[in-house]
């Protein structure tokens, strides 16, 4: 009998249930930390009762994570260190998970018991680079580090989105008062009764808007993070996008194909590399921001030669071998960034291998539709809890006068515009803060006045997420490497 491997294998299950319950709780907490911002105007107007507001929301919310493309899912995933990625079902991939998980529930959950709007973006990020911390001081000189160019655009995009938000709301106010001539949307809600009809119809589609795009922006932050948490419990099943078919799999051997035959002339007359010293070499290959390794060329050949003789004769991923399977994802993650490292270092013409990468991330960035529907069930139940906290602080506390039905308006309709257009970039951003400053931004727009004191505390939450996150996660990723490597023995 085999007491230790039994007890480690008891041991993945038990992370497995642990952690796939702790990325549904993450994404509830999305749900009503996120989304009392797009119930606020129509809860504080009395353009909906509250319990049809929350559900409507909701709803909203799960139709949007439904819809998503995944590409933002898969942004978030890219900010982890490469060797932490390549190594996701071991012990060291679960316990980085595991960590970054809690790092970002913790703070979230804290700054929305005290009332403060906090970005989900943020917290997930903040822990990942608390991850990727250890993860550099545990394996010093192995691997890429934190993909700073990645961390670059996520961060510019989350930075931006709000000075984005903020111009917007102001501009689109000042224009609703050069065009519309009704003096009572520019005050102060009526806190007895409902605004006109024409008015509830825009708060509503504004509202809606909003819970539609943070559904299918925030709603995917969990997400790839989530199926990371699954490939670790079942990596055989889901190392490879199980949909693929017959003429995906025909397609993809083609670009590897071209891609090789592209590749050969750069070789210089160097042999491709052997399998494990191709994988060295793409794993420490840094780009643009190293010397340019010579070997980047044989080794890449070498994987895309290994991939694509996995795949020869095969009409479904069902009948590539489980062990091969998992090659093949760690194989098709380094021919991606080893491609786009060096269109950066313009050592190839990117749209040469644009069809390659394409059909690369077909194969492995991909979110099943039952994962999209859990995790939707998840994020539009917590739209209907909690929301109260963060209605008040969104609606009163913000301007010196309380929230009129036209701020309310263009701040959503703003918020919803910079959504969309993330989403459709790829990239993460976040729904609290584009929409808080856009309410502030039709405040300052309307004369209203700002909420010194209020701005203060929003300010504070957003400078302290980043650093108190990381040091969460850095603390927890220390913690549960200690307790994976020396109790589990899981490696």
């Amino acid at each position: 009998m085999n007491i230790a491997g039994d007890y480690l294998n008891g041991g993945i299950i038990i992370f497995a249930v642990l952690a796939v319950a702790l990325a549904l709780f993450f994404e509830f907490i999305n749900g009503f930390h996120d989304t009392a911002n797009a119930v606020a105007t129509v809860i504080y107007t009395h353009s909906l009762p509250p319990t049809a507001a929350v559900v409507w929301s909701g709803f909203c919310n799960f139709l949007g994570v439904l819809l998503s493309t995944g590409a933002v899912a898969y942004s978030i995933v890219a900010l982890l260190p490469t060797g932490l990625v390549l190594n996701v079902a071991s012990g060291t991939g679960a316990a980085a998970l595991f960590a970054l998980l809690s790092a970002a529930v913790i703070w979230n959950f804290s700054t929305w018991y005290m009332g403060l709007p906090c970005s989900s973006s943020h917290s997930l990020i903040g822990s990942i680079l608390g991850v990727s911390v250890v993860d550099i001081w545990q394996h010093p000189g192995q691997g890429q580090g934190v993909p700073w160019e990645q961390v670059r655009q996520v961060f510019m995009s989350l930075m931006l989105s709000p000075v984005l938000g903020f111009v917007m709301a102001a501009v689109l106010l000042f224009g609703l008062r050069i065009f519309v001539k009704s003096p009572k949307i520019f005050e102060p809600a009526d806190a007895q009764r409902s605004p006109p009809w024409w008015v509830r119809g825009v708060l509503i589609l504004t509202c809606t808007g909003v819970s539609f795009a943070h559904g299918s922006n925030d709603g995917q932050k969990g997400m790839g993070l989530f199926m990371l948490v699954l490939i670790v419990a079942l990596p055989s099943a889901l190392a490879l996008n199980p949909s693929l078919k017959s003429d995906d799999i025909k397609a993809l051997t083609a670009e590897l194909d071209r891609g090789i035959q592209s590749l050969q002339g750069k070789l210089d007359g160097k042999p491709p590399l052997a399998q494990d010293q191709a994988r060295q070499a793409l794993t420490h290959y840094d780009g643009p921001r190293g010397t340019f390794d010579e070997n980047v060329f044989p080794a890449l050949v070498a994987e895309m030669q290994d991939f694509k003789a996995k795949l020869d004769g095969k009409s479904s991923v069902e009948q590539v071998s489980a062990p091969d399977r998992q090659e093949q994802r760690r194989s098709a993650y380094l021919i991606n960034e080893g491609l786009k490292k060096l269109e950066k270092e313009k050592r190839i013409a990117g749209p040469d291998y644009k069809g390659l990468q394409a059909e690369l991330k077909k194969a492995v960035e991909y979110i099943p539709v039952y994962i999209k529907a859990v995790v939707a069930l998840a994020l539009g139940l917590g739209t209907m809890i909690g929301w109260k906290r963060i209605v008040v602080t969104v609606a009163e506390r913000i301007g010196k006068t309380h929230l009129a039905y036209a701020q309310g308006a263009s701040a959503e309709l703003t918020t919803a515009v910079t959504i969309l257009m993330a989403d459709h970039l790829g990239l993460p951003v976040s729904t609290t803060h584009v929409l808080s400053s856009g309410i502030a931004g039709t405040m300052a727009a309307n004369h209203s006045g700002l909420q010194k004191k209020t701005l203060r505390n929003i300010v504070l939450a957003w400078v302290l997420t980043l650093p108190v996150c990381l040091f969460l996660g850095a603390t927890l990723f220390a913690g549960l490497l200690a307790f994976f490597f020396n109790v589990l023995g899981w490696r």
